[in-house]
């Protein structure tokens, strides 16, 4: 397992701790764009950050509120996991929790399908790990000229090639190592952590994601604010959780598709309280 922890430097001109530099750019350009329509981050707010990762989007709430925030941040695959509390020690560790475990629907061990070449495509359904890869081929390939700043050097070969260079790309990106995780539920660590209010639940768990919302308990629903949540439609995964955010009373609900998985199943949903 790639467990070499290295530094890079972000385009705000702040040094991270990171495992893969090619990885960063693209997880730090995602991030921008959670906070938008009507999600809102403010000082003194709480925010759940479930599939941390590195710590990319922690650090950015951090910085955005002027230090003025706390989060709570989770991140199941070890090797990730370390990597995301040394950024929080390095920034600061009381306002930037990091815990070792994802969130579900309930708390069990599972395994994981951990990607070292692409942390952010780990997932905790092995078995559609060819999914996954099929769905980011076919996306880069289909929307290749918003791929440009991130994969840059298919642009110097002729077009008829770059599809070859692509199936090489996720060949090399989807060698997966198979490890056992720890998982809670939402309600759990909101007891555990003495949580009264979420003003932002932000969810991206490669697939995990309706698992993450079956984990909030009914009374534990009205704490929550505003969500922000990558939705992988399957099974009408989509629709399922929009109504699911309705019900809750969070009906101002904004669907987004980023231009690069424009035709694939991958959607952002934002859902904040009238």
């Amino acid at each position: 397992m790639g467990n070499i922890i290295k530094e890079t430097k972000l385009p705000n001109g702040n040094k991270i701790f990171c495992l893969r530099e090619t990885e960063v750019p693209i997880l730090y350009e995602q991030i921008q764009g959670y906070i938008k329509y009507g999600i809102e981050l403010h000082e003194g707010d709480i925010v759940f950050d479930v599939g941390a990762n590195i710590g990319l989007f922690a650090l950015w709430a951090y910085q955005n509120c002027h230090k003025n925030v706390n989060i709570y941040a989770f991140e199941p695959i070890p090797a990730v996991f370390n990597v995301l509390q040394a950024n929080a020690q390095r920034f600061d560790s009381d306002k930037i929790k990091a815990f070792s475990c994802g969130l579900s629907q309930e708390s069990k061990s599972i395994t994981f399908a951990y990607n070292p070449n692409a942390s952010m495509l780990s997932s905790a359904y092995p078995e559609d790990s060819n999914e996954i890869k099929n769905q980011l081929n076919q996306s880069i390939f289909r929307n290749l000229k918003y791929a440009q700043k991130n994969f840059h050097w298919l642009f110097l070969f002729p077009k008829f090639m770059r599809p070859f260079f692509i199936e090489k790309l996720m060949e090399r990106t989807f060698k997966i190592e198979r490890i056992t995780c720890q998982l809670k539920t939402l309600s759990e660590m909101i007891r555990e952590q003495n949580i009264e209010k979420i003003d932002l639940l932000k969810i991206d768990v490669e697939k995990s994601e309706l698992d993450v919302l079956l984990g909030i308990e009914a009374q534990d629903w009205q704490k929550i604010k505003q969500i922000v949540v990558e939705v992988h439609d399957l099974e009408d995964r989509l629709q399922t959780i929009t109504n699911l955010l309705k019900e809750q009373g969070l009906s101002e609900i904004q669907v987004e598709q980023e231009p690069l998985f424009q035709g694939s199943n991958i959607f952002n949903v934002y859902a904040w309280r009238g």
